[in-house]
């Protein structure tokens, strides 16, 4: 969607680059008065040096010879090519000998150091351009001689000395090459300034308007989100900047949103389906009960059973609390070293009168020295759903019921597996079902249960960062348990 200029100057983006411009320019309008005034300044200081250097030149020629030698040098080095300036004037400001022509005005009045640079015609330039301009008055020509030099003149700066008979020497030199120096710097930091700033302009064009793209598609797909597609998903260009992190990490928190809604969903489909046939049978029991007469007998195990009914509600509820907590990330149960050795060997313990009344041979493989980092009631609590559904279903074995418990390392996990030999689970859809909440494959439901038993060992797994797996075992069924080993620290 595209912006209008009030718009973009709305965003972040483009608020931030305007100022980062502004900043820029003034820093480099800054640098380039201070270069300027900086060139300007030393090369002020080396002309004045060079002209008093021909000063001390100039002084010791009069302090040899007097008058006339000084103005021998004066002639001679006027007549030598260079930038420095040479005049010598009598007391009326008279120009005797040296290499200008004329002055500004007022420049011999004062001694030592003129104060602004002054204009100039050098020794042959009026001439030369009376040539190329010639004048019919030739008061004008002379006027136009002296006038103050404006864009054909000279500029210099000079050193006015009194002779000691009140004649005047003037020493100078001239600016044409200082300046023409410092309008180089001048252009090629204007220059510069102005490449850096189209420069800018292109990066804030390209990159800023790349940027406002992409946090437009972000705005569209969150608007698609907010609607109720929870399908959808920021986009990610694989540039690896921050925008895609960004945008991985918010997908990554919808995917668990999306997760979350799903269980939730499932709950509320179960509960309403699932756990409506208990609550219908614990009211018509009651009814049942209270319709007509019976004796204290008949009362009394109507209510055992209105209890032992509630009791199964009040388990099927805890359970489905946990897998919502463990399946969120969140659990109040603490966590530490759980030596797995030793979990096996408990609930093998508690599970053999069990196994044995049943007539199922419990056998344990296991090795010592696994430990995880984990909660030892949790695996517990998994292990013994685990274990208690492979003895409920081996019963149906043709050969002699056996459910087998082992604990060893493969690889870089150490894996945790109940066998048993019953019917199994032939088909790999049902087996991937059986893990979900009140799920039964079981179709005459004969078998006591709820449901819940693989649903809260995956989510106790997930929450320990293994897996659980269901494998057949021809014949049978092998649930795998899959922790990653512990690092010892």
């Amino acid at each position: 969607m595209a912006l209008s200029m009030p718009s973009i100057m709305k965003t972040t983006a483009a608020r931030l680059s305007a100022l980062y411009l502004l900043l820029f320019a003034i820093c480099a309008v800054l640098l380039v008065f201070y270069m300027t005034s900086l060139s300007a300044r030393m090369l002020t200081g080396q002309t004045q040096e060079t002209i008093n250097d021909e000063v001390l030149g100039l002084a010791r020629a009069y302090q040899r010879g007097g008058l006339p030698l000084l103005v021998r040098v004066v002639e001679q080095r006027s007549r030598q090519p260079g930038a420095n300036l040479y005049l010598i004037a009598d007391t009326n400001g008279q120009i005797l000998t040296g290499n200008v022509q004329s002055l500004e005005p007022g420049v011999l009045e004062a001694e030592g150091w003129t104060t602004e640079p002054f204009s100039y015609r050098r020794f042959g330039e009026g001439e030369l351009e009376r040539q190329r301009n010639p004048v019919a008055d030739p008061n004008e020509s002379s006027q136009s001689e002296v006038q103050v030099q404006g864009e054909k003149g000279h500029n210099a700066i000079a050193l006015v000395l009194r002779l000691p008979n009140q004649m005047i020497m003037l020493v100078g030199r001239d600016l044409g090459e200082p300046e023409r120096f410092r309008a180089v710097i001048r252009r090629a930091l204007m220059l510069a300034l102005g490449m850096m700033a189209l420069g800018g302009l292109l990066i804030w064009f390209f990159v800023g308007r790349a940027a406002l793209k992409r946090i437009d598609s972000v705005s569209e797909a969150s608007r698609r989100i907010m609607g109720g597609d929870l399908s959808g998903r920021l986009p990610v260009t694989g540039a690896g900047d921050e925008f895609d992190r960004l945008s991985e990490n918010l997908n990554s928190m919808l995917a668990r949103i999306a997760t979350l809604n799903e269980g939730l969903k499932q709950v509320s489909d179960n509960i309403a389906h699932d756990l409506k046939t208990p609550l219908t049978r614990l009211r018509n029991r009651a009814e049942a009960t209270l319709s007509g007469k019976h004796s204290t007998t008949d009362y009394r195990q109507a209510l055992e059973g209105t209890i032992a009914e509630s009791d199964q509600l009040i388990k099927t509820f805890n359970a489905i609390l946990m897998i919502s907590r463990l399946e969120a990330g969140y659990s109040s149960e603490s966590t530490s070293r759980v030596d797995l050795a030793a979990s096996v060997h408990d609930v093998v313990e508690l599970y053999e009168p069990v196994a044995e009344e049943a007539g199922v041979t419990l056998e344990t493989s296991v090795q010592d020295g696994f430990a995880v980092d984990g909660n030892r009631e949790l695996i517990g609590q998994a292990l013994s759903n685990i274990v208690d559904n492979a003895i409920k279903y081996s019963t149906d074995s043709t050969a002699k019921p056996t459910v087998r418990v082992a604990l060893d390392r493969v690889g870089r996990e150490i894996r945790l597996s109940v066998t048993d030999n019953g019917q199994g689970i032939p088909d790999d859809a049902d087996r991937a079902r059986a893990t979900e909440r009140f799920v039964r494959l079981e179709k005459s439901r004969s078998q006591p249960g709820s449901g819940l038993g693989l649903s809260l060992a995956k989510a106790i797994m997930t929450f320990h960062n293994g897996r659980l797996d269901l494998l057949p075992a021809d014949p049978g069924l092998s649930v795998v348990m899959s922790f990653p080993e512990r690092e010892d620290r």
